[in-house]
């Protein structure tokens, strides 16, 4: 899976910005911490769920569980708005 192409992810200091090219049914901008921000970045490449939770465990001391959930989480909520590539 992969951002899709209609979408631009753009560092803003904090935050992590992912805005739509006008290319998708999307039309706005998504704000993110820094969690959601590093998974956007991981998707900047094709990947898989299983290869960020891994790039997650090497940066962040959390329970791989937790980094699981978050990573479904914000994979799921990025397939809803079509930024998502299978």
């Amino acid at each position: 899976m992969k951002l899709n192409s209609g979408f631009l992810a753009h560092d803003d200091g904090d935050q992590k910005l992912l805005v739509s090219t006008g290319a998708s049914k999307f039309s706005g901008l998504v704000r993110s911490n820094e969690t959601a921000g590093f998974i956007i970045s991981c998707l900047e490449n094709d990947t898989t769920e299983a290869e960020i939770v891994a790039k997650m465990q090497e940066k962040y001391d959390a329970p791989k569980e937790a980094l699981e959930r978050d990573v479904k989480k914000i994979i799921d909520q990025l397939r809803k708005i079509g930024a998502i590539d299978e």
